[in-house]
């Protein structure tokens, strides 16, 4: 597993004092994005295009204070965004690690090796580094050609100086399983990274490109051939999932979102109802997201924007919900691995009318597959001017 033991235990904890509690909605993790400048423009990226006066804006230290202690998740995942390109990282990471927290500190890797000074190794921090395969389809996936290099030299040196580090790979419809197996026998066996995220790629409607988000099944098979490569080598990937979450995108699990376990704070305030989704509103408030949001609008079957969703952000909370209330199935889950034949676990029904929730006007109905939904139109949002620096 790519979590450490001290982390699983103090999430298990946290959960089992909400469940006595008779809390049903609370979060495990913070996705604090203190800014949304980022010193790339990824194609797949729905975060790039904001106008060139919201991209230079921060959180403060004291708001990203706040925000920790208002939501109270074990977790907080740092993103954006570049973080590394705000000013105060570093005393952002230290309040959040004198209040006890688990902190994955997101990032594309340019600015890591001259940043490592910064911070100090603990296993509380964690150096998440996107990379979405080898040097040819990472590059190619964030539209400049050298980052590879510079994220591999940069997570070598963190590792040489005892960082916890993982990688965040994002798999889209030119993901090949061959490549992604070959991709994360390399982060394992060569360069020793500490754990693996993997997740299909959202369906962001501001993305650049939009020809290359995966649908449902295209994400199930994906996964099958990922792990069936897997199996056959005996590699022994770390991966930052629970089995159950890994199950899930294998097919096997029929699961609902549960979109307020990673709720999301940014510039405009929190967001409802995840980060992913970026055109639903905000609230002042944790509480007042939790409150506020109409938490049964969002999920499979419920909302077409969350037609094709398979994200940790979302799912991997309702896993561990599964885990809690089924310990055994979730350790068998963790021994065998996915399940890689068979028939998919069914889809949850539609509960809209696709044509009448575009006008507006919800309906309830239950016989048209999941599989029908495929996805939205683009966004004509003019391209914003980015800032490489503060």
């Amino acid at each position: 597993m790519g979590i450490p033991v001290s982390q699983q235990a103090a999430i298990a904890k946290y959960i089992i004092g909400k469940k006595l509690k008779g809390e049903k909605r609370y979060p495990l993790t913070l996705m604090l994005e203190p800014l949304f400048q980022c010193n790339l423009e990824c194609p797949g990226c729905g975060k790039i295009d904001y106008e060139s006066h919201i991209l230079k804006q921060r959180l403060s230290v004291e708001e990203c204070m706040r925000a920790v202690d208002e939501c109270g998740a074990p977790v907080v995942s740092v993103a954006g965004g570049e973080p590394l390109v705000h000013k105060d990282i570093k005393a952002i990471v230290d309040g959040f690690l004198a209040r006890g927290k688990f902190i994955y500190l997101c990032t594309n890797a340019i600015l890591l090796e001259s940043k490592l000074d910064l911070f100090t190794p603990s296993d509380h921090f964690t150096f998440s580094v996107h990379l979405d395969g080898m040097r040819e389809r990472h590059d190619e996936s964030v539209g400049r050609e050298g980052v590879f290099d510079t994220a591999v030299a940069a997570i070598r040196e963190a590792k040489r100086r005892g960082f916890r580090v993982n990688i965040n790979t994002t798999l889209f419809t030119t993901a090949n399983p061959q490549e992604v197996a070959d991709f994360f026998d390399f982060a394992t066996n060569d360069l020793k990274v500490d754990g693996i995220t993997a997740s299909p790629g959202y369906h962001y409607d501001h993305a650049p490109n939009q020809d290359v988000f995966l649908g449902r099944t295209q994400s199930k098979e994906l996964f099958r051939g990922i792990f069936k490569i897997k199996k056959d080598r005996s590699s022994k990937w770390p991966m930052s999932h629970s089995g159950l979450f890994l199950d899930f995108v294998c097919g096997n699990q029929t699961y609902q979102c549960t979109p307020w376990s990673m709720p999301c704070r940014n510039v405009f305030g929190w967001q409802k109802p995840c980060y992913l989704l970026v055109d639903e509103g905000y609230e002042p408030t944790f509480k007042a997201l939790m409150e506020n949001t109409d938490w049964d609008h969002y999920g499979v079957g419920r909302n077409p924007k969350c037609a094709n969703c398979m994200a940790h952000c979302g799912f991997e909370g309702t896993a561990a919900e599964d885990s809690a209330s089924h310990p055994l199935k979730a350790a068998l889950a963790a021994l065998r691995g996915p399940k890689l034949e068979g028939p998919f676990a069914p889809e949850l029904p539609l509960m809209y009318d696709p044509a009448e929730f575009k006008r507006g006007q919800v309906s309830t109905i239950t016989s048209v597959p999941l599989s029908s939904i495929t996805g939205g139109a683009s966004c004509a949002r003019p391209k914003a001017e980015l800032v490489n620096a503060d």
